[in-house]
């Protein structure tokens, strides 16, 4: 934007297409006005312009435009808080009187866009929240445009074939500001319609409500569930060890998909980092699955009769949906640009926060992948008609917690005493022992735990509390370190240290 044409905009008073400000903090100020741009009410077609550094006359009150103002206010666009996401602008120009910040917005085609749950429109040259009257507008000139497949309606459903109870009680009042919910006299058609999950006109519910909240989705989309498999081997030509599916509408299908990663498919085991210090490591990050998984539901092309398969193999799993990347999404720029196949079904997903919408899935999904020691996943995008993800799975011998340091730390900490510790940890592996049972056990010039020395100092000063401050062993009775009946056990950080030690003392041969 040239100056000449920013001091055209300054000329003109606030109207439905201007608003001036000199606050560079009040957020729900600028998401509103944006929220209202984007509605465009009037339906003019002409783009609004937030002017930030304006005071009402028109003049520039001096604002210095940084780069973290600049961020902040280009965030509104992808932070979620308005739904669908608003096409904006954001350009500073400089002035004799100082810098203005120049929202430009361009008028939706998927209204009504949402601000945290309220629909804000112009009225001249102030903004408001929409009558239910004017929502309806805004709705029925969204359905004029081209709508995607979730937008359609299934005419052959009714609202008995939807779970309206769950709308009506749970979805509704996370999806609509509970004071505009309140005051809503409007008929459930009516409020599902104002949020695209109804269609007037055909008077049934759209696509998305069937995969959202449908009693059964798969009637009308026969390709609408997950298939898991696990294979007993590296290919599919391997016996079919266990296979499920998981059908229902996303509200119920997901919490259980949820549970299953975690119960069924996610393996934890301790690796020590240090003698004081154990990291959790899993087979597969049950964060980077979900985030995969939730994806896969919000991306995949339900006009397909190709389930999401998720297929688990001896060493990865991969994970499969119907349709290649949408819309401006290319081979070229993914994962950078993202476009939605489902519009719909992705803002639902968004309420029921099971999606955050921030284009930072496949980031997020690398970082937890990163963060176990796992190789990166792999992605196939370069197909037309499905789009794959392979995620290996992550070796329990981690390279990365470096076994040898450990070794010789342990060693360096107990010095000549490393040798009688070690034995001792072997005699715990079976269970905890009284102080006099590890005597016992030790004494005998048979047994293979053979301690240097067996008395109660010996045990106790040099081996014993050391190992306790270290936490390789535990008292039974923890607050009471002298009760009559106090036993000594194996924590589960110090068998993985002893397992540890013991594997690099075999490798080196030393038994």
């Amino acid at each position: 934007m040239t100056r000449e044409e920013l001091e055209k905009l300054l000329s003109i008073d606030e109207s439905y297409r201007i608003e001036k400000t000199v606050s560079t903090t009040d957020m729900d100020k600028f998401q509103e006005a944006i929220c209202a741009f984007s509605n465009d009410l009037p339906g003019s077609g002409e783009k609004g312009y937030l002017l930030i550094g304006v005071s009402n006359d028109g003049k520039a009150s001096g604002l210095r435009v940084t780069d973290d103002l600049m961020k902040k206010i280009a965030g509104i666009r992808s932070d979620g808080n308005i739904l669908p996401l608003p096409v904006m602008n954001t350009e500073k120009v400089e002035t004799a009187e100082g810098d203005v910040l120049v929202v430009e917005v361009t008028p939706s085609t998927a209204t009504p866009l949402r601000y945290r749950g309220r629909v804000f429109v112009r009225i001249g040259p102030r903004k408001d929240i929409a009558s239910a009257e004017e929502e309806r507008i805004l709705s029925e000139r969204s359905s004029a445009y081209r709508a995607t497949f979730d937008m359609n309606p299934c005419r052959e459903a009714t609202l008995d074939d939807i779970d309206t109870d769950f709308i009506r009680w749970k979805y509704l009042p996370q999806a609509i500001d509970s004071e505009v919910l309140e005051t809503d006299t409007r008929s459930l058609k009516e409020q599902m319609a104002s949020l695209r999950l109804f269609n007037r006109m055909y008077d049934c519910p759209t696509m998305a409500a069937i995969i959202l909240f449908g009693k059964n989705p798969k009637y009308f989309l026969p390709g609408c569930y997950v298939q898991y498999v696990r294979f007993g081997g590296k290919s599919k030509a391997a016996d079919i060890v266990n296979e499920k599916e998981f059908r229902g509408p996303l509200f119920s299908m997901l919490p259980r998909l949820e549970a299953f990663l975690t119960d069924s498919l996610v393996v934890q085991w301790p690796r020590p980092v240090s003698l004081l210090r154990e990291q959790t490591l899993y087979n597969y990050p049950g964060l980077a699955l979900r985030e995969l998984l939730m994806n896969a539901c919000m991306h995949r092309d339900y006009q397909s009769n190709t389930p999401i398969r998720l297929y688990q193999f001896e060493d990865r799993i991969e994970l499969m949906n119907a349709g290649g990347l949408y819309g401006e999404a290319r081979p070229e720029n993914f994962p950078h640009v993202n476009a939605y196949r489902n519009p719909i079904v992705a803002e639902s997903m968004k309420v029921m926060k099971y999606v955050n919408m921030y284009n930072r899935g496949i980031e997020r999904v690398q970082g937890y992948l990163r963060g176990n020691g796992s190789t990166p996943a792999r992605f196939t995008v370069d197909k037309l008609t499905v789009f794959e993800v392979v995620v290996d799975e992550a070796s329990q011998v981690a390279d990365i917690l470096g076994p040898n340091e450990i070794r010789s730390e342990f060693v360096r900490t107990f010095g000549r005493h490393y040798d009688s510790l070690k034995r001792l940890m072997e005699s715990l592996l079976n269970g905890e022992q009284t102080l006099r049972e590890i005597q016992v056990r030790t004494k005998s010039e048979r047994s293979p735990n053979k301690l240097g020395s067996t008395s109660d100092r010996y045990l106790m000063k040099n081996l014993i509390r050391p190992a306790i401050e270290l936490g390789l062993l535990a008292r039974l009775y923890p607050e009471k370190p002298n009760h009559p009946q106090q036993k000594y056990r194996l924590t589960d950080h110090g068998r993985a240290v002893y397992e540890l030690i013991r594997e690099v003392d075999v490798s080196q041969g030393e038994g």
